[in-house]
């Protein structure tokens, strides 16, 4: 984790998250820890200047030291139950709450990558860092994380897009894949989306519908007019071969091929390529066609 120093009273405040918890942690532990070597220390003290008039019974020695063996035995159950703690959050995600030195608070995520142990205290390894177990905030479920991570996807889509009358059929795919990503979220995923943000997807799905559509129109006329635009071609073409030939009395099989290519040509043509050639050019290409047969049986 990188993070950059702040400026603090003219100088680089060098204090990371991650050290800031670990520090914490020792003052906790050094603060609020009572080892066998200092209450000894205590009991000394407290033999010395008891009152010899009403000194201490052996009794309340023994309670004393009764109830400082019960603090120590708590303390060592919950510093293992923490490392139990511990040990089954790596590969889990999580959130710490660390708070630096001058009491400001910081929330860092993620995977807890393995736990390490210093002076008995477990700490979290996230992207390198280790954090103390006290600071641990949130564990965060599988579920959880697959919500934010969609979440964050569709405001990241959302924000590389223009607005809604400014896309354009360039933006379509992206829209589309978006309003499927939306359509594939449960019901718990969609909590994690922004306001709006569900009725801004539909609009841009209805803007890049109108958007196909008016493509799809447009192709459609061009292509009826590409259609119309080859069958008078395609009808001038079959006219000009016609014009070419003699009379239909005057053929020879010197023509065949002239007439041959006609009629192949009229064959192939549609009903409607037919109605650009006409009904006359029709019957005469029908004329010279049995005329050459005839000639062809003689």
């Amino acid at each position: 984790m990188s993070l950059l120093a702040p400026l603090v009273d003219g100088k680089f405040d060098t204090e990371s998250t991650s050290s800031a918890s670990l520090q914490n942690a020792k003052e906790a532990k050094n603060g609020s820890g009572v080892d066998s070597e200092a209450f000894l220390t205590l009991l000394v003290a407290e033999m010395k200047n008891q009152d010899p008039l009403e000194p201490t019974s052996n009794t309340e020695w023994v309670s004393q030291y009764a109830t400082f063996t019960q603090v120590s035995e708590i303390q060592a159950i919950g510093d293992a139950m923490n490392g139990v703690q511990a040990q089954g959050l790596v590969g889990k995600n999580v959130i710490m709450k660390v708070t630096d030195s001058t009491g400001n608070t910081d929330y860092v995520s993620g995977m807890v990558e393995r736990v390490g142990y210093e002076e008995g205290k477990a700490h979290l390894y996230i992207d390198g860092s280790p954090y103390s177990i006290d600071d641990l905030d949130t564990v965060i479920s599988d579920e959880y994380m697959a919500a934010t991570e969609k979440a964050d996807d569709v405001a990241m889509r959302l924000k590389e897009l223009p607005s809604v009358t400014q896309i354009t059929e360039d933006h379509v795919s992206a829209v589309v894949e978006l309003g499927q990503i939306i359509n594939n979220m449960t019901d718990y995923e969609k909590t994690f989306l922004a306001e709006d943000t569900i009725d801004t997807v539909n609009n841009y799905v209805t803007r890049a519908t109108a958007i196909v559509k008016e493509a799809q129109e447009l192709a459609a006329e061009q292509q009826k007019a590409d259609e119309e635009t080859a069958a008078k071609n395609a009808a001038k073409a079959l006219a000009d071969k016609l014009d070419s030939l003699p009379s239909a009395d005057d053929i020879s099989l010197a023509n065949e091929e002239t007439i041959m290519s006609i009629h192949e040509t009229i064959e192939a043509m549609s009903t409607y390529q037919k109605g650009y050639v006409g009904q006359e050019n029709l019957d005469r290409a029908e004329t010279y066609y049995y005329r050459l047969k005839n000639l062809k049986n003689q």
